[in-house]
């Protein structure tokens, strides 16, 4: 029996939600800030996947013009029924700086899973991670955590029910409240499955750092009462300090065709700080530098009751995979030399898709035109791209063509992880008007400069790359490609990182891209030739 290697969606895929359909496995994660909306995994066996696409593609469907760092879209919700594809998403605002936060919730849906999907319909706004469950009876019902802001009030309100009627787009009947959750607290997450006539509640608790949990409760009706699982939580990484997956928590359960089960779940692989500095909760002192992942693990049923297979509630980084033939994909095409009609599946925008007024393929064949816009600090109109960091080591390395006139103009090479924690290679000019390369960076939240300005002389072209030793970043750029220069000292990607803070909870990932900047007005391009990222 081939063995599945965990994490199996590695680097910024939090918040798995799976599904089979047939033959296929399809799982949906979390993108937040990040444009298209909803990562869509395909696999055959379990073992290995694919990035099939992603849900959200048109504004009209996401609007996330301004939001802030870590908002956006929390915990899609993937199912299939009456041959359809469905997708339960929140598309979160004002999460920082007060007790009430914005969660509009939405549905859309579509009869392939790589699209198109529909327009959204909106529906019960009471939280985040809404789900929709399909009862084998015809009916449907929107599943959803209550978020309440009172002081006297648990933010992390209940779980709540209510029947969705498809033919009129709306909830409709009673909204109850199915469960309040555990000891545990920050329940959310919630989704519902149906086996031998018994409703499962899933959901996640103890929050997404180093105490989240699955939690799993069971009813003879969808409205409850529901009891909790007996040796509650079924999968958790609390006080395991050596637990090889720590963060686990937020899962969902899937049957393979040969009637095996698994259950799918958020994880992290924290590192040491090599500075020395921790801090955290006392079981809980490394750093994520790639965000949440996702896992799996074997599950096997007892007395009605999942648990898992390895006898603990605690996940394993290797599987017994299901009784199923082994069915990888064809190599993916990581590096991007711009000359196709669209950018490659892994790119990514901040906030709003890409339009051809800054980034364009047409302009220039051959090369990725880049207009510059604001800086990274803003949360409006950034011409950045950028691609998941899923390896501790990895080189990504691109050549731009770039006459900057004014220090204000500058493009570049960026490990990001927000707009308040990233390190940017940047190509510009000095008060001379010479061109210049130098590391700048924000680390929580605090603009400066890593390195000096350094002359770089009237070339045309000029070759950038960074690489990850975890846990340090190295920047180098050539003039010719193939004799590499050292640039600034070796860069600690412990800021880069979910726990990087201690000021602000977030829960993301790193990225790494190309990005073009100019805030004097005159729209300055840059034209990058490509855009290569290899995992070491």
């Amino acid at each position: 029996m081939a063995k599945i290697k965990n994490p199996i969606l590695p680097g910024f895929n939090p918040d798995p939600s799976v599904v089979r359909v047939g033959d296929d496995y399809y799982i949906a994660t979390s993108t937040f800030e990040w444009f298209p909306g909803v990562q869509i995994h395909h696999s055959k066996d379990l073992v290995n996947w694919r990035l099939a696409g992603r849900v959200l593609t048109r504004q009209s469907q996401l609007d996330m013009v301004g939001i802030k760092n870590s908002e956006g879209v929390y915990a899609p919700a993937l199912s299939y029924a009456d041959g359809k594809f469905w997708l339960a998403f929140s598309n979160v605002k004002s999460c920082r700086g007060g007790a009430w936060m914005a969660t509009p919730c939405y549905i859309v849906s579509a009869e392939n899973i790589e699209g198109p999907w529909s327009e959204p319909v909106e529906f019960m706004d009471f939280g985040f991670d809404p789900s929709l469950f399909h009862d084998d009876d015809g009916k449907k019902y929107m599943v959803n955590m209550i978020w309440d802001g009172r002081a006297s009030e648990n933010y992390f309100n209940g779980i709540v029910v209510r029947e969705f009627d498809v033919d009129k787009g709306e909830c409709v009947g009673e909204l109850k409240t199915v469960f309040q959750g555990t000891e545990l607290g920050g329940t959310e997450g919630p989704q519902i499955m149906k086996k031998d006539g018994w409703y499962y509640l899933v959901v996640a608790e103890g929050g997404t750092g180093w105490s989240h949990a699955v939690t799993v409760c069971r009813s003879r009706s969808v409205f409850g009462p529901y009891e909790v699982h007996p040796e509650n939580p079924i999968l958790t990484s609390k006080f395991k300090p050596d637990a090889p997956l720590q963060r686990t928590g937020h899962g969902f359960f899937v049957e393979t065709q040969s009637g095996e089960w698994y259950l799918t779940h958020l994880c992290g692989r924290p590192i040491r700080n090599p500075h020395g500095y921790q801090f955290g909760e006392t079981y809980g002192t490394g750093f994520c530098v790639l965000g949440r992942e996702t896992a799996i693990q074997k599950v096997e049923w007892r007395d009605d009751w999942p648990y898992l297979s390895n006898g603990t509630n605690t996940g394993d980084l290797e599987v017994e995979g299901p009784d199923i033939p082994l069915q990888p994909f064809p190599e993916e095409k990581l590096r991007d030399d711009f000359d196709g009609d669209a950018l490659n599946i892994h790119f990514q925008t901040l906030r709003e898709p890409t339009d051809e007024s800054w980034c364009s393929l047409k302009a220039r064949p051959g090369y990725l035109r880049m207009t510059g816009r604001h800086y990274l600090y803003s949360r409006y109109e950034q011409s950045l791209i950028a691609r998941r960091v899923q390896s501790f080591n990895f080189v990504a390395e691109t050549a731009i063509e770039f006459d900057p006139e004014l220090p204000q103009q500058m493009a570049g090479l960026v490990a990001y992880y927000d707009k308040g924690n990233y390190y940017f290679l940047r190509h510009s000019v000095n008060n001379d008007g010479n061109k210049i390369l130098n590391i700048v960076h924000h680390l929580d939240d605090n603009y400066g400069e890593s390195t000096e300005e350094i002359e770089i002389g009237n070339i045309d072209k000029v070759y950038l790359r960074v690489e990850l030793k975890s846990p340090f970043y190295y920047f180098s750029w050539s003039a010719d490609g193939k004799t590499w220069n050292d640039i600034g000292p070796a860069m600690n990607a412990i800021p880069l990182s979910d726990e990087g803070s201690e000021s602000v909870f977030r829960f993301t990932g790193s990225m790494v891209g190309i990005c073009a900047v100019d805030v004097s007005g005159y729209k300055k391009h840059a034209d990058f030739e490509y855009f290569d990222y290899k995992e070491l």
